[in-house]
């Protein structure tokens, strides 16, 4: 390691150093950034979000970071890095569920996607799934569902389109940061191709007839290796609507699901796939106690090499 000068303006010229060859690294890293979306748009995958693999930069930089800066401020930055990358390579606009009473959501969606992303604000969640199915945005935010939804918003996407919005994120990914207390977690959907991320969770939805409880098709899942973590349910007058968010990535083509479809029989009129996110930080990654540590222990370093 370099010796540090003592002295408070050479200090400065340090900083000023350091500053200049981070900007240099961006700037080569955007030129990175072009050659992959060249490579890509030459290849016929142009997609320039990938939610997958945002999810896994985020990890490994807050592995690597040894509690060496705050994790939050770090996951701030990168998500601002990242969200300008996707805009550099292509347009790209968020809707947000933003209510009067909820604008939480819009806070999570911020920090998230960015502060300078295009965002668009929707009193209804009908209107955030229109917007993208339109193609006015690309990923919509929607509350996270809950178990006594009178009439949940994910009923309206089941659809056997392939091309369908479904969930591919959620939010918030890090800390909460400065979001608004009225705002519980999110969901983002859209049409970006999904990848396994190595912690993971999916979700399958169902229509099925209202004989099929909850603790049979729980039952079914578990008898096939699969976890159920969270379960919704939305009837209807002849048939139930069922949504079932599994630990881990469970791809389309899994045999189980075929399998899981077989034990229901005539009684599972649909199962769909319905998209999947990586799973959030935990929220012990975001402890200030070992960092502010580490940066008393750095201070006493540094006056007493001055001393």
């Amino acid at each position: 390691m370099s010796e540090i000068p003592s002295d408070l303006d050479g200090l400065r010229r340090r900083i000023d150093e350091i500053d200049d060859q981070l900007q240099d690294l961006l700037i080569e890293r955007l030129e990175i950034v072009a050659s992959v979306a060249a490579h890509k748009r030459g290849t016929g995958a142009i997609a320039a979000h990938q939610p997958a693999r945002e999810a896994e930069i985020i990890r490994r930089l807050v592995r690597r970071n040894k509690d060496a800066f705050p994790a939050a401020t770090l996951i701030r930055m990168w998500r601002e890095l990242l969200a300008a990358t996707v805009r550099l390579q292509s347009s790209f606009a968020v809707a947000v569920y933003a209510p009067p009473q909820a604008l939480g959501y819009w806070d999570l969606a911020r920090d998230h996607y960015g502060s300078q992303t295009p965002m668009v604000p929707y009193r209804s969640t009908s209107h955030v799934i229109g917007a993208v199915m339109d193609g006015q945005a690309a990923v919509g935010v929607l509350p996270m569902p809950a178990e006594d939804d009178l009439d949940p918003w994910w009923r309206h996407l089941l659809s056997t389109d392939g091309n369908a919005p479904r969930v591919i994120a959620r939010l918030p990914f890090g800390a909460r940061g400065n979001a608004r207390p009225d705002g519980a977690d999110a969901l983002a959907i859209g049409c970006d191709i999904e990848q396994p991320t190595g912690q993971d969770r999916t979700f399958i939805a169902t229509e099925n007839a209202p004989d099929i409880s909850r603790a049979r098709l729980v039952s079914a899942l578990s008898d096939l290796g699969f976890t159920c973590t969270f379960i919704a349910l939305c009837e209807h007058a002849d048939s139930v609507n069922t949504l079932i968010e599994i630990d881990g990535f469970v791809p389309t083509g899994d045999p189980r699901l075929d399998s899981f479809q077989a034990q229901l029989g005539k009684s599972l009129y649909r199962l769909l796939r319905f998209g999947s996110y990586a799973v959030p930080l935990a929220p012990t990654t975001f402890s200030t106690a070992k960092t502010a540590g580490r940066a008393a222990v750095m201070v006493g370093a540094t006056a007493g090499a001055k001393g």
